[in-house]
This record gives structure tokens, sequence and C-alpha cells, in this order.
């Protein structure tokens, strides 16, 4: 009885572990989406690429399953985004944030 009771506290523990893992693999994503939107949308901000920075960024960030909640461009060419990656198991979503532009 003990044993298995042990074996089930384990396994609770691996569990929670894994959603722990997953939670920051998605955090990950979020963050990598709305680096490659943010960088996009900054080269069609300044010309380098055809297209308006915002929509630019949305098509990116699409193709890394998230999607974009903010987008801003200040100053001509430096491009603010927000990005949203819902968890596959509906249990909530992560978000990453990036800003990209001409250096100073």
């Amino acid at each position: 009885m003990l044993a298995l009771a042990l074996v089930a506290v384990v396994i609770a523990l691996l569990l929670g572990l894994l959603l722990l893992a997953e939670a920051g693999v998605m955090a990950s994503r979020a963050a990598s989406a709305a680096d490659l939107a943010a960088l996009a949308a900054a080269d069609a901000a300044r010309g380098l690429s055809s297209g308006e920075p915002c929509s630019v960024a949305a098509e990116v960030a699409g193709k890394q399953d998230a999607k974009i909640t903010s987008c801003t461009v200040t100053g001509g060419d430096v491009v603010d985004v927000e990005t949203e990656l819902a968890h596959p198991f509906q249990w909530g979503v992560a978000t990453g944030r990036a800003r990209a532009g001409p250096p100073p």
C-alpha cells in the first residue's frame, strides 16, 4: 500500500514537471514568433521588403502558429509586436513581446 502511494506521488510530481516544461517551451515559441514578426515588420517599415509592417508581422507570426495581439510602428521605422500562442490543451496562452528597428 505504501509503495502504491509512493508511486502515485512520483507520477504526480513528474506530471507537474512535464506541464511546467511545456509552459516554458510555449513561452519560448511565443517569444521567438514575436522576434521574427518584429524583425520582418521593421524591414517592411524601412522599405527593405514590400508590404504594410503589421500585415507582414501577422503573416510571419501565423507561420509560427502565433497571432498578433498588438502591433505599433513608432518613429516611422521602429516596430513593437506582441504575440499570443494558444496552449495545445486549451489551458491558456503564452505571450511574447519584441521591438525591432534600426540601431539608435
